[in-house]
């Protein structure tokens, strides 16, 4: 047996160490089934053939070692994501679906509470990827302080800025801001070197979950709050007038562009202007380094990128302000893999969950053209060693990240927020624009008394 061989199977026995006895009868056939929304050809085709060509022939072979006769089948899928999670709703209301599914991290909460989802094995624990993962991104697969599911893979928030307007505005080209003043000094001076959109912040609905994930959810955070807390929403807290407060002051200084809020195709227009030295300081989540500004493939190509383009942490309003008690802050997303809780046999199902996200595993999924951050430090460490800006957000931000909840009215709320941003930077106070969050959330939430106090 080769090297390569030995290391999957040993791979395979330690993160199953302590997952108890087989759920098989004897030497019986075990089949199992694993579902995502990719398919080949299609959408998210080099998914679907990391499991159809790599996980499927690799874990039947390690479970053949082991003298067990398992069959693993792919059941792929390529349709819009509502439909996909609509596919999978009924599917486990009915106990029927796949063994082992993907879902979007924004899932996990509502397809808890309506009974979808149980808790990961107890004996799970034992699975030794755990020690690779961050706190914080254990923290996406986790809900009422229980693990329903293995983070697959993460992102994360940073401010991006163009080093030449940095430059020619006086300001250092290894930029980082330590406070939310320090942000709005820089935009001043990028103002008087004529730069056209000193800070580009997203706000209102037009950008939509953009306007959260990359404006006021990370605002909320520096200022040291979340939407939600220990289950229920938190309103108007001073944390959320913080954060409207700061858009106040870039929007009416003249720091950003209100107008580019507005558009239909805003958020588009300000990647394009980033690109074409318009925009200094932009705050963005890693696909804007990876899909955006991309010198090869990306949407608004930059091919001075590596040398132009700085990033720099999300400072809290002021140190140790921050979520946490943090001095920087970030928001990430990701999307999870989790067990059906009708698997026939939930011992292997967890294998081969636990063997998708393997080292050997996913050094396999991403390869030289599919590098992507992924849950485990020890797999980061090794295939993001050439691209500095994944690095940087894998061994900086990650650590301190945060989550949206996981829960099925967050959208509504998300769009609340949205809505209290645009109202800003169309010239509504940050109190009366908090006020107004207010009410929607206490009617999202069915009164006053179901918010967080």
């Amino acid at each position: 047996m080769g090297l390569r061989k030995v290391s999957v199977v040993a791979v395979l026995a330690l993160s199953v160490a302590a997952c108890g006895q087989s759920s098989s009868g004897g030497g019986d056939t075990i089949e199992l089934t694993i579902t995502q929304n990719a398919i080949a050809g299609g959408k998210n085709a080099k998914s679907a053939e990391y499991i159809t060509k790599w996980v499927i022939p690799k874990f039947e072979e390690a479970q053949k070692a082991k003298g067990k006769n398992v069959k693993v089948k792919f059941i792929p899928s390529g349709v819009d994501d509502e439909q996909y999670k609509t596919k999978l709703s009924l599917d486990l209301k009915s106990g029927k679906g796949a063994d082992v599914l993907d879902i979007d991290g924004i899932w996990m909460g509502e397809f808890v509470e309506a009974g979808y989802l149980k808790p990961l094995p107890a004996d799970s624990d034992a699975w030794e990827g755990w020690s690779q993962i961050p706190e914080a991104v254990q923290g996406l697969a986790t809900y009422n302080g229980k693990k329903y599911a293995l983070p697959v893979g993460t992102d994360g928030r940073v401010l991006y800025f163009n080093k030449t307007l940095m430059t020619k505005a006086g300001l250092p080209a290894d930029w980082q801001p330590k406070s939310w003043q320090e942000i709005l000094d820089a935009g001043a001076k990028l103002k008087a070197a004529g730069v056209p959109v000193p800070i580009q912040i997203n706000a209102g609905t037009a950008m939509g979950e953009a306007t959260s994930m990359q404006g006021v959810l990370p605002l909320m955070a520096g200022a040291g709050g979340e939407v939600q807390k220990d289950g229920k929403w938190t309103g108007a807290g001073q944390p959320l007038k913080d954060a409207l407060g700061l858009y106040q002051k870039i929007y009416s200084q003249g720091l950003g562009d209100p107008k580019l809020q507005q558009e239909a195709k805003g958020r588009d227009k300000s990647f394009a202007q980033f690109a074409e030295g318009k925009i200094g300081i932009l705050m963005e989540g890693d696909y804007f380094w990876r899909g955006v500004i991309n010198p090869k493939d990306g949407v608004a190509k930059m091919a001075d990128r590596d040398q132009t383009v700085g990033y720099a942490m999300i400072p809290a309003m002021e140190p140790g302000k921050g979520l946490r008690g943090q001095d920087f802050v970030s928001m990430s997303g990701g999307s999870l893999r989790t067990l059906n809780p009708a698997a026939k046999h939930p011992k292997e199902a967890f294998e081969l969950l636990a063997f998708t996200l393997s080292a050997d595993g996913l050094r396999a999924e991403t390869g030289k053209d599919n590098v992507r951050i992924t849950p485990r430090a020890d797999v980061n460490k090794e295939i993001l060693a050439g691209d500095p800006l994944l690095t940087y957000i894998s061994e900086k931000v990650l650590p301190l990240t945060a989550y949206r909840p996981p829960v099925a009215a967050y959208p509504q709320v998300s769009t609340a927020l949205q809505e209290a941003t645009a109202a800003v930077v169309s010239g509504t106070s940050p109190d009366e624009a908090a006020a107004e969050y207010q009410k929607k959330v206490e009617g999202i939430a069915g009164g006053a008394g179901n918010l967080a106090s």
